[in-house]
């Protein structure tokens, strides 16, 4: 699947578990191989797991919602406001 808004352009492989009354998905990167698990109730709609794990998955890999790379916060004191 390529992204949904999130992650444009780039393949995402969605893998499904069922576990008892609930859910384990991983989402995966495949450029990277980047993997991230989340797990939810088995009776929420799979685009709202989707969602889930691709906002995980955009955080893992430093990128912001448009896919570019985050820019690093500066070392030191302070707090960016």
């Amino acid at each position: 699947m390529a992204g949904r808004g999130i992650l444009p352009g780039r393949e995402i492989i969605f893998e499904y578990q069922r576990l008892a009354d609930s859910v384990r998905l991983a989402a995966i990167d495949a450029a990277t191989g980047t993997e991230v698990i989340v797990f939810g109730p088995a009776h929420v709609a799979r685009h709202d797991l989707e969602r889930v794990a691709l906002r995980k998955l955009e955080r893992r890999l430093g990128l912001n919602a448009d896919g570019t790379e985050k820019t690093p916060r500066p070392k030191g004191r302070g707090v960016i406001v």
